[in-house]
């Protein structure tokens, strides 16, 4: 069972070695590798705020830190965001991405009142795309786009 809560000080330890984990990051378009504790310990001082980027920690029953889910760009005007996850190695097979997954979703749509939230994988990015199977979503299209990203799309019910 998971819990999400706000950044830590104390997750950045953890959120690095997830960032320095080479199969974790592998077919994500950003250089997590060249990331520092400091680096950590910033991203989750700006995550205080809740605009215009909403991150939470995704927790255990012990409060620890198993990784990260956003949405971000959160437009309230148009009332939707892009839907972000990235978790610890040692979560792999247990369940608690798609706790967390569904968890994010429920607080966008019900807490914040999102009509719409969209995502995007890399083309390439086999387990996250058997992972969003496995939660029951699909692409909006079978082709990537010209950066080699398929796109999800879910409204609000």
């Amino acid at each position: 069972m998971i819990h999400l809560r706000r950044l830590a000080p104390r997750d950045a330890a953890p959120m690095l070695e997830w960032m320095h984990d080479a199969d974790t990051v592998e077919h994500m378009h950003a250089h997590f590798a060249a990331m520092t504790e400091a680096d950590c310990l910033r991203f989750i001082e700006a995550a205080a705020k809740d605009r215009p980027d909403v991150h939470r920690a995704v927790a255990d029953e012990e409060d620890r830190y198993l990784g990260t889910v956003s949405l971000k760009g959160v437009d309230d005007a148009a009332r939707s965001a892009e839907f972000a996850i990235a978790m610890h190695p040692c979560t792999r097979g247990r369940g608690q991405a798609g706790e967390a997954m569904q968890a994010i979703l429920h607080y966008g749509f019900s807490e914040m009142g999102l009509q719409k939230i969209f995502w995007c994988v890399d083309v390439q990015n086999r387990r996250a795309r058997r992972f969003y199977e496995k939660q029951g979503y699909t692409p909006r299209s079978t082709e990537p786009d010209e950066n080699g990203l398929l796109w999800y799309k879910i409204l609000a019910r």
